[in-house]
């Protein structure tokens, strides 16, 4: 099967799961836009009839919903792990040849002295006499040794055609060395070989001296390796032919290891090949050539085959002269000669992969083509001189190899193609049969795919894979092959890479063969995840124009072209030559047009592939102004808008990060304030970033803290380029009230206004260490914030409170009407205030930038927080101290002020539930000046400071800038170092990681997965039938308590399905885990770390599965843990703000929140108007659904069977019931209670029927609900007087539970009776449960758990319960 289709079923595959995973009869509406009336009218018809029929089907199912959320890639460690993209350093780098070299000269000595044979050798008879496959004796002497030497220099030249050849026949010591200091001052720093052949010349001696003559030809004259290797010096090559060669090797390292000082670069830069060990004599049989090892060494393939002829089944049919005709070029692979030249160099290749070192593989066969020759006709010289006893010898050492099991496949290939030889001989035009050893290795590849892994011997056959590349009728099986095992991980492909890969995938994007298109795109992608350096090569070769078509083209499926995205993504990623390249091949507009033409429900807009051409020209753009000019042409910023509400987080961020790469961060002028913005951006480009900003600013509360600490960075960006307004509204907004402080300090008398006010911003005041401990808020004069000096005095006027531009909702654009003109834009220069020209909209959006930003800076997410603080710093909110006031928030706990040290951790910072903090009533930091223009209807008209911070005193003669960021230094610094510093973006390096995973094998895990999920699901049936069936007596039987050491008492409490665990909290947000069996503390955590606290609930996400923890604050910020029960292990997943915008005058949220499994929703309200609807599959604002009534919702249930349907309780009494299916939202509305008394609790009967409610309010009446009944209520319980603080209804069993302030609980049945009382009893654990503040029952056992104000939680059983 093609990877291609393998890709595409593993995909499809992928998708029908995600479908099945969101069960229920409504999944169709699970996400759809409110545009989709053909949906819409379905659920409608769906939700009304499931309200007309009370008999509704009974089915397990509905108990047991199948949605997951929460559980991608990006939830996994979001806060902790900072991800990296491809490298270029480190592993990746040890496979590219650090210095390729090339062999340039060839000194061949041969001193053979034909017909005189050396004193030191006695030959035998017959005798080996071939020197280069000629016989000496055939000719004249003198002849015979030219004709020897001009064969030998035609036989290497076959290896390195191009290098400089010169043969000294029968030399003189001086003739060599003139040779080698010639040959060594041409090659400059290229590599010199040396071969000797002393054939004719005593064996070398024991001190490492080789013999020649002298001119006469009388004595032998000796020459020491010491002279030879200083005059050849490095890199250099020795091949060493004759008897006892192992001596000159013995002696060059006896020569290193004396001079140890220069062993380490002249060793590792030399090579020698020796024929023989010390004491070895070279093999005289006359089944050898004389020179045996050299004819290894240059005609490998007619050596190798004479050599197993003889010892072939063959060896009697075959002509031997036959092996000199063989048919064809060697490197011609469609003849006899070139298929066994090929299938020699993988057989020889292969076994050096899997015997060598990598490292020591790169050196000898990769850098130098004449080395790698040499050393891979070396493997064969070892194996058939091993066979005549005698052993060659190399330095670098090898291990032995001539036992190495490849040399069998290739007996066998020769085998096979030398059967064919006589007939090709005898015919010529006879049609040549290839060998099925490429074949017969593929399939080993493969059987080793299915099989291996990490773990196991990597795949001996992966030398011969790359071999295979070259052949036409083999590459796309090898290709498909190659990416499969790529696939496999990273450790994969740096194996590929380091045997050699990189150069023959990368000649294949030469090639035009459509279907190779698909399978070399994702080798590619494989390739690239791991190494960036690699971008290069690419540019050099003009790789990305292959890359740019396949993106372009519509046959390929969307998730591939998602990898050609990435491929030019990291082209581009920080390379300016690969950014030239790309943009002047059009990928702006290519990519454009994708993004453009991805409408929803589109076969096409597969998010990977959406999210991956947002990066692509994300990289693109960034800091690349040619490109970004381009882009904004093409009008990008509203190609993107749409984008930003697409369902996945990954697409919304990446489009975050688009748009924040087309803001330019300013130029120096910009930056030291020289000029105004007037000068530094025309006005095309200032309306670009302002329709850019406006993008941002409507996903800055998004539920993806992915997508909001990419808005953090793109606003970094953007206040970075324009600090000084930024920094004016600033520092206006903090500005104190009053002056009657400053004007009450002498100190301040004496402000000199320096030469220049515009260019010296960084002078300060003298008197610093009298403010410090004077005054909290302090503005800095000077131009950064604006304000103007005049006749000494600092005027205390600040913008924000001369104009309306403050008045509407941060994301609304028509506040910008109500702008001052002459705001801004007074500079002081030598006392002079200068008017510059105003820009029309900036105060506006500027000022909602800083409301956006301080938002940011009070994320739920420590990270996003961190991220906002950083961009607070850029625009001049240098160090803040918090002035902590903590919410009241019904629970009667008097507010704590404390002060805080300045910490960066900015303990602080909480953030508010809408754009403006609640708590700011209590602080001075409020506005006193009423907007000029009348307010308009908006919940955001009662204004609230965003958070409640002060400026650090500013030490006035520090070095650095009054308002600047200390991260950033000084104004002075250069601007390069300074925008390094600012905050970076993840979302490209953690897309990244995606390619780097296994694509086409889906996890092993689920199915382990399933069978726990199997488990569970039959677990919960059965006693889900007992509650339904079972008759409840008293349940006042307690069986656990636990006293949780709580300060402000128990505010929620939490029973788990699976285990015997309870989770608690106070209203402090400390969490506490416990198990109630073994009465042991498992984990204990802080929620958060900022000051304003307030539990609204405890929630279990994915309880059929690994469920996290999800805790909802007072404030509506939402956290969700994992490994919440192991000690000190919990891992926030995400946090976001569920609840945005609230009711005028209202400082406190008191968030109600509740979550719906069905459906994967999220339902979140409080002291606002509306009904927040959020997915957190999508981690989406889904909806606002208007409440219909003026009063603030106090309670709120979502039925856990039915997805989308959720009840309502409210402060004056009424309860409403909705239902997010039907076009309307609002099912109906009763009014239960008598008296108008807020609703405590309420919920959903148990059982299927989705008419059937139970409200309890404050005055402690229990009513009883049916939705089909005209009159509001069928059954009332008066359970406490006006003291009720509790309800827990059971979700199967038919009990209810109510608590009180009087320290009691009560138990009734669904007709009404009261089944128990819990009081305060003398029991053995002497513990009285105190006024009532949380109840919970368990979700399928008859169990529950109460949380008192004073610090208990007790767990109730049935009276034939165990107690523990």
């Amino acid at each position: 099967m093609a990877l291609g289709d393998l890709m595409a079923s593993r995909f499809s595959q992928t998708s029908v799961a995600v479908v099945s995973n969101h069960y229920d009869d409504y999944a169709s509406s699970h996400g759809e836009d409110a545009g989709d009336s053909s949906s819409q009218r379905r659920d409608s018809e769906t939700a009304s009839s499931s309200y007309g029929n009370a008999a509704v089907t009974t089915t397990s199912m509905a108990y047991l919903p199948q949605t997951i959320v929460l559980c991608e890639l990006r939830h996994d460690a979001f806060e902790a792990s900072v991800p990296t993209g491809p490298s270029d350093s480190g592993l990746v780098s040890k496979w590219r040849p650090k210095d390729r070299m090339r062999t340039g000269c060839v000194a061949l000595v041969l001193c053979l002295h034909i017909s005189v044979d050396p004193p030191d050798v006695i030959k035998i008879s017959p005798c080996a006499r071939m020197e280069c496959w000629i016989d000496p004796f055939s000719m004249a002497p003198q002849k015979a040794l030219d004709t020897i030497g001009k064969t030998l220099i035609k036989q290497y030249e076959r290896w390195q055609p191009k290098a400089r050849y010169k043969c000294e026949l029968d030399p003189t010591v001086d003739d060599v060395k003139k040779l080698c200091n010639n040959f060594r001052r041409y090659a400059k720093s290229e590599r010199v070989l040396f071969h000797y052949n002393g054939h004719g010349v005593p064996k070398p001696t024991a001190n490492g001296e080789i013999w020649m003559f002298n001119k006469s030809y009388t004595e032998y004259m000796p020459l020491p390796i010491s002279d030879l290797d200083s005059l050849l010096r490095t890199p250099s090559i020795y091949v060493f032919d004759c008897s006892a060669a192992g001596r000159i090797v013995n002696a060059f390292l006896e020569l290193h290891d004396w001079n140890s000082s220069s062993s380490t670069g002249s060793v590792k830069d030399c090579i020698l090949l020796a024929a023989c060990e010390a004491h070895e004599t070279l093999p005289q049989s006359v089944e050898f050539p004389a020179d045996v090892f050299t004819s290894c060494l240059t005609t490998p393939i007619k050596m190798a085959l004479r050599w197993f002829c003889k010892r072939s089944l063959l060896h009697e049919s075959l002509d031997h002269s036959l092996i000199d005709k063989i048919p064809g070029r060697q490197n011609d692979r469609k003849t006899l000669l070139g298929e066994l030249n090929w299938i020699f160099t993988a057989v020889t290749d292969t076994i050096a992969w899997n015997v060598l070192p990598h490292d020591l593989f790169q050196r000898l066969f990769r850098q130098d083509l004449l080395v790698a020759s040499l050393f891979r006709n070396f493997l064969l010289a070892e194996r058939i001189m091993r066979s005549a006893n005698c052993s060659p010898v190399s330095l670098p050492m090898l291990p032995p190899t001539h036992q190495h099991h490849m040399w069998d496949a290739w007996d066998m290939a020769a085998e096979i193609c030398l059967s064919q030889l006589p007939l090709l001989v005898e015919d010529p035009n006879a049609e040549f049969q290839p060998s099925p050893f490429f074949t017969e290795q593929l399939m080993a590849f493969e059987v080793w795919l299915d099989h291996g892994s990490e773990d196991k011997k990597p795949p001996e056959q992966l030398p011969i894979v790359l071999q295979v590349l070259l052949s036409q009728s083999h590459r796309f099986k090898a290709l498909v092959l190659l990416g499969r095992f790529l696939d496999m991980g990273s450790w994969a492909v740096d194996l590929a890479l380091s045997v050699g890969i990189f150069p023959y995938v990368l000649k294949l994007l030469q090639t035009t063969t459509p279907e190779l298109r698909q399978i070399l795109v994702f080798i590619w992608t494989k390739i690239l995840a791991l190494d960036k350096s690699c971008q290069v090569d690419l540019v050099k070769d003009g790789g990305h124009a292959y890359f740019i078509r396949f993106l372009d083209s519509m046959e390929a499926y969307p998730e591939q072209r998602a990898m050609a995205a990435f491929v030019l993504a990291v082209i581009v990623d920080g390379h300016r030559r690969g950014q030239e390249a790309c943009t002047e091949a059009g990928v702006v507009l290519v990519c454009l047009k994708h993004l453009q033409g991805s409408m929803p429900n589109n076969g096409q807009s597969e998010p990977l592939f959406l999210q991956w051409l947002c990066l692509c020209l994300g990289k693109l753009w960034e800091d690349f102004t040619e490109a970004q000019i381009m882009g904004l042409q093409a009008d990008a910023p509203a190609i993107y808008a749409p984008l930003l509400s697409e369902p996945q987080p990954e697409v919304r961020a990446s489009a975050v990060f688009a748009l924040g790469t087309l803001l330019d961060v300013g130029g120096d002028a910009c930056r030291d304030g020289v000029a105004g913005d007037d000068e530094c951006y025309d006005d095309e480009k200032f309306r670009a970033e302002i329709s850019i900003v406006r993008n941002l600013l409507s996903v800055v509360s998004d539920g993806s803290p992915l997508v909001r600490a990419e808005v953090a960075v793109a606003l970094a960006r953007f206040a970075f380029g324009h600090k000084q307004h930024l920094k004016s509204i600033a520092a206006a907004y903090w500005k104190p009230q009053s002056n009657s402080v400053l004007n009450s300090l002498p100190s301040l008398a004496h402000i000199k206004v320096t030469g220049s006010g515009c260019t010296n911003a960084n002078q300060y005041m003298s008197h610093a260490s009298i403010l410090s401990s004077q005054i909290g808020p302090l503005t800095r004069v000077g131009n950064d914030n604006q304000s103007v000096v005049r006749d000494r005095r600092v005027s205390t006027s600040s913008p924000l409170t001369t104009s309306g531009i403050m008045q509407g909702s941060p994301l609304s654009d028509d506040s910008s009407q109500h702008s001052d003109p002459g705001m801004l834009n007074d500079v002081v220069s030598n006392g002079v205030v200068h008017h510059s020209r105003p820009k029309p909209l900036d105060n506006a959006m500027y000022s909602q930038c800083v409301l956006a930003i301080c938002t940011l800076a009070k994320d739920p997410s420590p990270r996003i927080a961190s991220l906002g603080r950083r961009v607070l710093s850029i625009i001049g909110i240098e160090q803040v101290v918090t002035k902590t006031v903590n919410s009241t928030g019904g629970s009667g706990r008097p507010a704590e002020h404390t002060a805080s040290s300045p910490t960066p951790s900015l303990a602080g910072l909480a953030r508010s539930s809408s754009w403006f903090d609640m708590n700011a009533g209590h602080l001075p930091l409020t506005f006193r000046t009423p907007p000029v223009s009348p307010p308009r209807p908006s919940y955001l008209t009662g204004m609230r400071r965003v958070c409640s911070l002060e400026f650090r005193p500013h030490l006035m003669n520090s070095p650095d800038s009054g308002l600047a960021d200390p991260l950033l230094g000084s104004a002075g610094s250069s601007g390069g170092s300074e925008r390094s510093l600012l905050p970076q973006s993840i979302i490209y390096n953690w897309s990244c990681g995606h390619f780097s995973k296994p694509l086409l094998n889906t996890a092993d895990d689920t199915e382990e997965m399933l069978v726990r999920r199997e488990e569970r699901e039959k677990f919960a049936l059965e006693h889900i039938a007992k509650c339904q069936h079972s008759s409840v007596s008293r349940l006042d039987n307690q069986i656990a308590g636990w006293d949780t050491k709580f300060e402000t008492g128990t505010k929620a409490a939490l029973l788990q399905p699976f285990s015997p665990i309870v989770i608690a909290a106070d209203e402090n947000e400390r969490i506490r885990v416990w198990n109630y069996e073994d009465a042991a503390l498992l984990n204990g955590f802080d929620n958060h770390e900022f000051p304003d606290k307030g539990i609204s609930k405890l929630c279990l996400v994915n309880e059929l599965d690994d469920s996290l923890l999800l805790v909802a604050s007072c404030d509506g910020n939402i956290r969700i843990w994992k490994d919440y029960i192991l000690k000190g292990k919990q891992k926030l997943v995400t946090a976001f703000s569920s609840i945005q915008g609230h009711k005028p005058g209202v400082r406190s949220l008191n968030a109600v929140i509740d979550w719906q499994q069905q459906s994967g929703y999220l339902y979140a309200s409080g002291e606002i108007s509306s009904i927040m609807l959020w997915d957190l599959d999508k981690e989406q604002s889904l909806n606002s659904i208007p409440s219909s009534t003026d009063c603030s919702i106090s309670a709120l249930s979502a039925s856990q069977v039915h997805g989308g349907q959720f009840a309502a309780g409210f402060v004056d009494g009424s309860v409403r019931l909705y239902d997010v299916r039907t076009p309307e939202k609002l099912v109906c509305t009763k009014r239960p209670h008598a008296k108008v008394e807020r609703v405590v609790g309420i919920g959903f009967q148990p059982g299927l029927d989705p008419g059937k409610l139970v409200s309890a309010s404050q005055a402690g009446d229990i009513e009883f609900l049916d939705i089909r009944n005209p009159r509001d209520t069928y059954l009332t319980i008066n359970a406490h007087r006006g003291s009720l603080t509790a309800l827990a209804v059971h979700r199967h069993a038919p009990i209810i539970a109510s608590g009180s302030a009087k320290q009691m609980i009560k138990v009734f049945s669904l007709e009404g009776d009261l089944l128990g009382t819990i009081r305060y009893y003398s029991t053995f654990m002497a513990q009285k449960i105190g006024p009532v503040s949380c109840l919970a029952f368990h979700p399928c056992q008859v169990l529950l758990a109460a949380g008192s104000a004073e610090a208990c939680v007790s767990i109730y059983a049935d009276d034939n319960a165990q107690a523990r």
